[in-house]
């Protein structure tokens, strides 16, 4: 069937004499064995820790401006968590939404433009008008529901990307139009965006290595204080004990979704239903995939693809990165819910410590 997929199988290694993050939802902290050299103040380090977007954060960073950079990135996540979340009454997201549109900061804008350009590229499976759809599940809340047919047939009548418009002032600020009823949520894009941020800022205090650990996602700058790659581990969707594979990574960002992250169980039918749901059903996507991991430069991009290709499928999300990875700059690694992998080739000499129950698939892509 995929016509441009080889088997690989890859020997297991062990993950040591590296920092390693589990991407379990949230990933872990730096191993507590890691401490930087004495003697050396390119090596200090500095940890800040946040609760923002919904998730616990942390920001580790090494170097001279250590501290303040932490601080000073911090201090950015605080403010993109009070301009965008949907759940803080005054941000202009959450005005936006009561408003039925209306002005949009240069953040926002920016976020807005990038997820339309995801909505467009994915066929619709990235779609930020969902939010009235999440609301009655609760996923916005915690108040978990299975909503009713005739409820859900409604809000799903109002999720449509293609129906926004977008006016840019030509300062960096634009206005939204929303189609009556429509609501937007900018939360499946806004953790990459953010950690994007911060590592602009910590390139501004001079920072060369820092690693900062956003709820399912991890954003690496540079490489450690000794000048080796980062490795980050994946959870097995099937065990949140457990990684599933290692990558070794310099300067990049690498999130992943999985329907492991949030979900409830529903005590009449037993069913369990998680948070990301596919825009053409209303409902939890279950289309083969257990868990979808983006590597790329491009934070932003990478939050956006990992739901996105999560919600197609194993088969539509092979294609799609076989015709858009290398223009786009990303790279994936796809775990079905057999437990199989598939890997695009970029990764296969990153790649290491696969379970052995796991079979590894390579996808050709096109330059």
């Amino acid at each position: 069937m995929f016509m441009n997929i080889k088997k690989k199988k890859i020997t297991a290694l062990l993950l040591c004499a590296a920092i390693v993050c589990l991407v379990l939802g949230a990933c872990g902290s730096p191993d507590d064995g890691q401490t930087a050299e004495s003697g050396s103040s390119s090596d200090e380090e500095y940890t800040a820790k946040v609760y923002a977007m919904d998730t616990y954060m942390m920001l580790t960073v090494y170097g001279e401006n250590a501290e303040a950079a932490a601080k000073a990135g911090a201090e950015e996540i605080e403010r993109l968590d009070a301009l965008l979340s949907t759940g803080i009454e005054t941000s202009e997201v959450a005005v936006i939404n009561a408003n039925g549109g209306g002005e949009m900061s240069e953040d926002t804008l920016y976020l807005v433009n990038r997820s339309l350009e995801i909505f467009e590229s994915t066929g619709g499976a990235y779609d930020i008008t969902i939010y009235p759809v999440m609301v009655l599940w609760g996923f916005t809340t915690g108040e978990f529901a299975v909503p009713d047919d005739e409820s859900l047939a409604a809000a799903l009548n109002l999720v449509d990307a293609g129906r926004l418009s977008v006016t840019e002032n030509g300062d960096g600020t634009g206005t939204l139009s929303m189609a009556a009823g429509q609501e937007i949520d900018l939360g499946g894009i806004a953790k990459g965006y953010a950690s994007g941020r911060v590592m602009e800022i910590f390139e501004e205090y001079g920072i060369t290595s820092a690693m900062i650990s956003l709820g399912g996602n991890v954003h690496l700058l540079g490489n450690k204080t000794d000048g080796s790659q980062w490795h980050v581990g994946i959870q097995d969707p099937a065990d949140s004990s457990a990684i599933i594979a290692g990558l070794s990574v310099t300067g990049k960002a690498v999130i992943t979704s999985g329907g492991y992250e949030r979900y409830f169980e529903d005590e009449e039918t037993g069913i369990t239903y998680h948070h990301i749901i596919d825009p053409e059903t209303g409902y939890s996507a279950y289309n083969g995939l257990a868990s979808v991991t983006i590597i790329s430069e491009d934070s932003t991009l990478a939050d956006g693809l990992s739901t996105s290709l999560f919600v197609m499928g194993t088969e539509d999300a092979i294609s799609y990165c076989e015709e858009n990875c290398v223009q786009y700059g990303f790279d994936a690694v796809l775990v079905t819910d057999e437990g199989d992998i598939y890997i695009t080739e970029a990764l296969e000499d990153d790649i290491f410590g696969v379970d052995d129950a796991a079979q590894l698939y390579v996808i050709d892509t096109q330059e």
